[in-house]
C-alpha cells in the first residue's frame, strides 16, 4: 500500500521498520504472549518489544530454539525481561496446558500476539483431527484467545490499561475459498489447495479479530482486537512448502520487506499511541487498510464464531 516509502497518515510506510514505529514508546510495565518467535517476524517482534522494556513470554513449540532465541536478545538486551515456554497451537491440550501454567504463573496480560502460522502445507490433519492450516492458525489462535482473556480484563481492570489482541492474517485471505470459509469442507482433502486453504485460515483471522472487537465492544471492556497484513517477507520459513511461493520470494528479495520492515506493523499496532481505542481494523504497512468483502462481512465473522467454538469445546 504505502511502498516505495510514501507515508500513509500515521506518518509510516512499508518501508518503516518496527523499531522506527516504536520510536520514544516506553512498554515498561506491559507484559506480551507472543506466539511464533523462533525466528522471522516473531522473533523481531519478540526483540523490539523487549526493547521497550515489555515482558515477552515467547510461546513456541521448539522450546530449544526458543531458549537460543532467549539468549541472542539478552545478548543484545541484557535488562529484557523473556521467558520461554512451551505451546503447539495445532494442538488442544497443548493449548489449554499452556494457558494453565500461564495463569498459575499470576503474570499479567496486556498485549497478545497471535503471530505463529503454517503456510501452503500439503493436506494433514491436526492432532485433534482438523485440517493443519486452519487448525494452527485459526482455531489454536481462537481457543488461545478465549483462554487468556479473563487474565487479560483483568489486568486491564487492575492497571487501568488498555489490552491489545493483534491477529497477524495476511492479503492471502483475498485467495481463499469463493465461499470464504467452507465450514463443512475443513477436512475435504479431494478438494484441498494449499493456497486457498491458507487464505481460508487468514480470513479466519480477520473475521475472528472483528466478531471479537464486537464481542469486547458489548461487554464494554477496555480490551481491543485487530488484524494485519505484515508484508510479504522472503526471509522467514513459512512458505518452505511452496516452492513457487519461494520462488517468487527469491526474484523479490530487492523490493520485498525485510524481516525489522515485516514485524513493524505488528508493533506499531501493539504498542502505538495512535492505535488507542481501535479495534475491529485491518492494518497493513503500519495504516489502516481495508480487506475483501467477505474479510468485512458481519454475518461470516459470526458463523465462524460458533463454529469454532462448536470445535473448541471439550469432547
Amino acid at each position: 500500500m504505502w511502498i516505495f516509502g510514501w507515508k500513509g497518515p500515521s506518518g509510516f510506510s512499508a518501508r518503516s521498520t518496527a523499531e522506527e514505529v516504536t520510536q520514544g514508546i516506553d512498554g515498561t510495565g506491559l507484559t506480551a504472549v507472543v506466539t511464533g518467535t523462533s525466528s522471522g517476524i516473531g522473533m523481531e517482534t519478540a526483540r523490539v518489544l523487549a526493547l521497550h522494556g515489555v515482558h515477552v513470554v515467547m510461546a513456541m513449540r521448539n522450546v530449544d530454539a526458543g531458549r537460543s532465541v532467549k539468549e541472542a536478545i539478552l545478548q543484545e538486551l541484557p535488562s529484557a525481561k523473556l521467558d520461554v515456554m512451551e505451546l503447539d497451537l495445532s494442538s488442544m491440550e497443548s493449548i489449554r496446558k499452556f494457558a494453565s501454567d500461564y495463569q498459575s504463573s499470576a503474570l499479567p496480560l496486556n498485549l497478545l500476539i497471535n503471530n505463529a502460522g503454517v503456510m501452503a502445507c500439503p493436506f494433514t490433519l491436526s492432532q485433534d483431527n482438523i485440517e493443519l492450516q486452519f487448525a494452527t492458525n485459526h482455531i489454536g489462535h481462537f481457543l488461545l484467545t478465549n483462554l487468556l482473556l479473563e487474565t487479560m480484563k483483568k489486568t486491564s481492570l487492575e492497571s487501568n490499561t488498555e489490552g491489545r489482541i493483534v491477529n497477524l492474517s495476511s492479503e492471502a485471505h483475498r485467495f481463499a475459498y469463493q465461499e470464504g470459509i467452507r465450514f463443512d469442507k475443513i477436512n475435504n482433502e479431494s478438494e484441498y489447495t494449499p493456497i486457498k486453504a491458507y487464505g481460508q485460515s487468514k480470513l479466519a483471522n480477520i473475521l475472528h479479530a472483528n466478531e471479537l472487537a464486537r464481542h469486547l465492544k458489548e461487554e464494554g471492556v477496555q480490551i481491543t482486537a485487530n488484524s494485519l497484513h505484515p508484508g510479504t517477507i522472503p526471509a522467514t520459513n513459512l512458505a518452505r512448502h511452496h516452492s513457487i511461493l519461494n520462488a517468487f520470494a527469491n526474484l523479490g528479495k530487492l523490493f520485498l520487506k525485510n524481516v525489522a520492515q515485516g514485524a513493524a506493523t505488528t508493533c506499531y499496532v501493539a504498542l502505538h499511541p495512535q492505535v488507542k481505542g481501535i479495534s475491529g481494523e485491518y492494518f497493513m504497512d503500519s495504516n489502516k487498510a481495508k480487506g475483501s468483502s467477505l474479510a468485512q462481512d458481519a454475518e461470516l465473522g459470526k458463523k465462524l464464531w460458533d463454529f469454532s467454538i462448536s470445535l473448541t469445546v471439550p469432547k
